[in-house]
């Protein structure tokens, strides 16, 4: 890994939730598609993986436009409602190696952050689970107005840690993530947890594997 364009004194770490700290995602699309299907359409996993970062209006829009199809409000509602049951109902995520003992060391020196594209009571649950007590601040895709691949996300989590953002360095492993941390002009390191890592080339930095960045994230407690 090339880490000769790594800003310098950094401050805060922003992670992406479901497929940075958590493998997570396979529950979530397996959610999308069976709500999806509920509702009369038919869609693949794959789907959601390049949709993964936005919140669940984003996704929703996105599936029904895919279909020619434009979401009222009640089917928004009805899909996401439950989309949420189903994942509650199914999930059993668990944490990538290694990733939960390296930000427990991590709070010990920068301000820590997640930014999801997820509900906050997903977030929350999820945190609460395995990173329990480690970051400072959460946003959740319902805390904003304008999910990923905007840059809401990430821009509201560098002012709730009070950090200028050359100080600051995004984990995402989405498209849409990448896109949205290099819109609101962050320094961005990417892993291909679930797309190939050509998708993910507007990264500034892209490891190989979750042993890479924890290599990485390890090397900044020196």
């Amino acid at each position: 890994m090339d880490k000769t364009a790594i800003p310098e004194n950094i401050e805060a770490i922003i992670s992406d939730v479901d497929g940075v700290l958590v493998d997570s995602m396979s529950f979530h699309a397996q959610a999308w598609k069976t709500s999806f299907k509920e509702a009369g359409i038919d869609i693949e996993k794959e789907e959601i993986y390049i949709l993964e970062g936005s919140n669940h209006r984003g996704i929703i829009e996105k599936i029904f436009e895919k279909q020619g199809m434009v979401p009222d409000e009640e089917d928004i509602e009805q899909i996401h409602k439950r989309k949420k049951e189903l994942f509650f109902k199914n999930q059993k995520a668990y944490v990538f190696d290694g990733m939960d003992e390296t930000f427990k060391s991590l709070q010990t020196k920068f301000k820590l952050a997640v930014v999801s594209g997820s509900d906050r009571a997903i977030v929350e649950t999820l945190m609460g689970k395995f990173y329990p007590k480690i970051f400072n601040t959460i946003i959740a895709g319902t805390d904003v107005e304008k999910g990923k691949p905007d840059p809401e996300p990430y821009l509201t989590a560098v002012e709730k840690l009070a950090v200028q953002k050359d100080k600051c360095i995004v984990l995402e492993n989405a498209p849409l993530g990448v896109e949205a941390a290099k819109n609101a002009g962050l320094f961005c390191i990417a892993v291909p947890t679930y797309v190939s890592a050509d998708l993910l080339k507007k990264a500034d930095i892209v490891v190989r594997d979750h042993r890479e960045l924890v290599e990485y994230l390890c090397s900044l407690l020196d």
